[in-house]
């Protein structure tokens, strides 16, 4: 367990807080490319900061505070322009870098004084990468954004899933290296929500963590596996500082501030070999829902599983009336890895995993258990012959509330028909269709 203490530096991101200036050291995504298909302008809250996000006329983003520095209007009402964001209050402008760019009244009135030279708003850089723009709010020098190498695949279709999720980040981050969590939540527990009362899936027998540049790795063996499973040689990821890889999606915990999360989710499907080469026009991004229209917690998608267990430790967990058991032992050791991170910056030090010499920054590999399956892809004959494959080419199991239109985009791109997914039950069905065991299918690491 954990005191009171320990629990706040590890929670609190705020500016100034010791762990909300090491996160402020790594690029965050905070939005999805073509959420600007359809507006200029998206107001946001990253680690307990108000801000804007926008794209002015020539196609720049920009990222500055949400409110004008001269009468602290909503620059969220804003207009773009060629080359920044105005303020609809009353005109002042402002360029990416924060930079007061025009001051109407002032510029005509007394235009030898050039007033707006010494006004400055905060801004933060901005690129775009794998669909997705990032944020980087911490000092310069800026570390490189990583290009890690799932971003260059190509034949496949991927799409970017946001929630916000009213829940602490880092409750959620632990998630990315708890294993034993997929047997009893995503495999056990569907069970029971399912109404059905037979043996529980096959059990976890050993566990494995080890730490690498770029996070920790887990690894596990099951009743039915090996050590020459995949999950026991290469393992997963959990991606540091608050993120999680599993091959064909990464998943990230991006703090809005110290009580919710922003979700972020970037997911590749590879096409059937016979639609290659194929050439995504625009990843499309769309918001995925966490309660039902009742107000009831969804818990029929993988992910939405994961936000009920996230919500339900408490808005905060409350470490210090936790037990950790042999199990947890990745969970202490990023614990311990972020203690000394933290104390590493406030020293002086590069943190953990930055990236800043661009010849190292081309296609960053990641351990894949399935990089084969990843890479290689499955012919049409192959997924419509598999009953597990076919459900995960025609459905989005992870996370309820696509969208008709990006399930149509997908159907396209695949050359297969797709539906919306019902459910874990449907996962089930299939599994016992195709003979194989319930952990095979109905668990987040389940790649396409």
């Amino acid at each position: 367990m954990l005191t009171e203490e320990k629990n706040r530096t590890l929670t609190q991101v705020g500016p100034g807080t010791p762990m909300g200036d090491l996160l402020r050291r790594y690029w965050m995504p905070i939005a999805g490319v073509s959420e600007f298909d359809t507006r200029p302008i998206k107001p946001l809250r990253i680690m307990g900061e108000d801000l804007v996000l926008y794209r002015d006329l020539s196609g720049n983003f920009g990222l500055v505070d949400r409110r004008c520095p001269h009468r602290r209007a909503d620059l969220a009402h804003g207009m773009v322009e060629a080359d920044g964001l105005r303020c609809s209050y009353h005109g002042w402008c402002f360029d990416k870098s924060g930079q007061c760019v025009a001051q109407p009244f002032e510029d005509t009135a007394f235009p030898e004084r050039n007033a707006k030279a010494r006004i400055k708003t905060a801004a933060y850089p901005v690129e775009v990468k794998g669909g997705m723009v990032w944020a980087y709010m911490g000092p310069q020098p800026a570390p490189l954004l990583p290009d890690w190498e799932p971003f260059s695949w190509p034949n496949g279709f991927v799409q970017v899933v946001l929630s916000e999720v009213p829940c602490n980040w880092f409750q959620c981050q632990e998630n990315s290296i708890d294993p034993v969590h997929f047997e009893w939540m995503h495999e056990n527990w569907g069970q029971r929500l399912r109404h059905e009362h037979k043996p529980y899936g096959p059990t976890h027998l050993k566990l494995d963590f080890e730490e690498f540049e770029h996070g920790f790795v887990y690894k596990r063996i099951k009743e039915n596996t090996d050590e020459n499973d995949p999950m026991w040689t290469v393992g997963r990821v959990c991606l540091w500082p608050n993120g999680f890889y599993l091959g064909e999606h990464f998943e990230w915990r991006v703090p809005i501030d110290d009580h919710n999360t922003l979700s972020v989710t970037w997911k590749f499907t590879r096409v059937p070999k016979e639609r290659e080469p194929y050439e995504q026009a625009s990843i499309p991004t769309w918001t995925g829902p966490v309660k039902d229209a009742e107000g009831r917690w969804i818990d029929t998608h993988v992910m939405n599983q994961d936000f009920l267990a996230w919500v339900g430790q408490g808005v905060i967990a409350d470490r210090s009336k936790e037990t950790l058991g042999s199990s947890d032992r990745g969970i202490a050791m990023i614990r311990r890895r972020f203690f000394e991170e933290i104390d590493r910056i406030a020293a002086g030090g590069e943190a953990k995993g930055t990236l800043r010499d661009p010849l190292q920054n081309v296609r960053v590999p990641l351990p894949v258990a399935d990089r084969e399956a990843v890479l290689q892809g499955y012919s049409t004959a192959e997924i419509l012959g598999d009953p597990r494959k076919r459900l995960l080419f025609t459905s989005y199991i992870f996370q309820a509330g696509q969208p008709e239109s990006v399930r149509r985009e997908f159907s396209l791109a695949m050359g297969i028909d797709a539906a919306d997914f019902n459910g874990l039950s449907a996962l089930q069905a299939t599994a016992r269709q195709a003979g194989l065991a319930p952990t095979e299918t109905n668990d987040k690491e389940t790649s396409t």
